[in-house]
């Protein structure tokens, strides 16, 4: 089978299995102008391929290939290949994409073609670009020179974009090559947006000062009710008000407890001098004991 890429042409063969001993191959070829085959410089070799000499590279010849296979005195039948014409049958490869030059709107793209031109022969690149990575919507556009501008383009916005090459041998027939690998650029931000957002960011921090200066003046001439405000106004705990306004009710709940529930007898302890109070009232070892109707100094 021939293999051709860029019209790089090679002839490939399966090797040819022995026990023992070396097999050689011998490659002959012929035009479709020359019924003759003639010989390659591929004759009697140990490999199982051979490249087609730069003599047979005219991209429109009709070449047929033929190859046999030897060992010693003994030769195979000759195996010949389809017709092949390397304008038809080579399999084109994508541009090389030399250099990418963003701008806001666009994208100023270098290539390089897959090959050398030749008279007769002309190519035509198709561009695909679409928005952001995951877009399904894309565009095409069609140059015919290797240095191309995608234009219209959003500021700030993500493109990809792939490119494969068409050969136009003929009016009546195309070569359509293989895509590029996509690439992707963000496209920048103009001029008038940058001062605008220059503009925007000044007023912001104007506003943003003034607003500030507003609420300082605000704080310092109003410190005061502010302070009133912010701090609820003082009260008087509910069992010293009521002490305040009868001040012959017993201050000590538990002297007025104790009282109703032994009202015949009162005991007041005195603790002279340094000497410390017991906990409980019944248990004091000082305590006086008086009667009801009697009277307390």
């Amino acid at each position: 089978m021939i293999h051709s890429y860029n019209f790089h042409s090679l002839l490939r063969w399966s090797p040819v299995e022995v026990d023992g001993g070396l097999v050689l191959y011998t490659v002959n070829y012929k035009t479709g102008a020359f019924n003759k085959w003639d010989e390659m410089n591929c004759t009697r070799i140990t490999h199982t391929e051979c490249n087609l000499p730069w003599s047979l590279k005219e991209r429109r010849w009709t070449l047929v290939l033929r190859v046999r296979a030897e060992l010693g005195q003994v030769t195979s039948d000759w195996v010949e290949t389809d017709p092949f014409v390397a304008e038809r049958n080579t399999t084109i490869g994508p541009p090389k994409v030399n250099s990418v030059t963003v701008g806001s709107d666009s994208l100023l793209i270098s290539v390089t073609p897959p090959f050398g031109s030749e008279a007769g022969y002309s190519l035509q690149y198709h561009v695909s670009y679409w928005e952001n990575a995951t877009s399904s919507i894309k565009k095409e556009k069609k140059m015919s020179n290797t240095l191309f501008k995608i234009r219209n383009l959003k500021e700030l916005t993500l493109y990809c974009f792939r490119i494969q090459v068409e050969l136009l041998a003929h009016p009546d027939y195309q070569l359509l090559g293989l895509q590029s690998v996509p690439e992707c650029y963000r496209t920048t931000i103009s001029e008038a947006s940058r001062t605008g957002y220059i503009v925007l960011i000044f007023v912001l921090v104007l506003l943003f000062v003034n607003l500030v200066a507003v609420g300082l003046l605000f704080l310092w001439r109003y410190n005061k009710k502010i302070k009133y405000w912010s701090q609820p106004p003082l009260q008087i705990p509910s069992h010293f008000e009521e002490y305040l306004k009868d001040p012959n009710m017993p201050v000590l709940e538990v002297l007025h407890s104790y009282a109703e529930d032994d009202p015949d007898n009162s005991s007041v302890v005195f603790c002279g001098g340094g000497q410390a109070c017991g906990g409980s009232l019944a248990g004091q070892a000082h305590s006086s004991s008086i009667s009801s109707d009697s009277d307390i100094t």
